[in-house]
């Protein structure tokens, strides 16, 4: 049990570096998703399950709502993935 916990918690952190070291709203909402499914599992191993679901769900809502505003308004044709060199340096920052 332990090593699911660990793994969860390495998901979390995981989950924040892709969006926090992402410029672009189509790669960083993944990052977002991953984050707060960790956590809620997080929450989940620590007995609280209510409070699990109600987070994913209000939580995953307000994610969705900010991701189609943003794409929106960003509109880019050709996004920078994890791939490329500026959004590698960012990472490279940011850990």
């Amino acid at each position: 049990m332990i090593e699911f916990v660990l793994f969860l918690g390495l998901c979390f952190v995981l989950g924040g570096l892709a969006v926090a070291s992402n410029p672009s709203p189509y790669y960083a909402v993944l990052g977002l998703v991953v984050a707060a499914v960790a956590g809620c599992g997080w929450l989940v191993s620590l007995g609280v399950p209510f409070i699990s679901l109600v987070l994913v769900m209000v939580y995953l809502g307000g994610i969705l709502v900010v991701f189609v505003y943003s794409v929106s308004l960003a509109a880019d044709p050709y996004p920078e993935a994890w791939g490329s060199w500026n959004v590698v340096g960012y990472g490279f920052g940011m850990g």
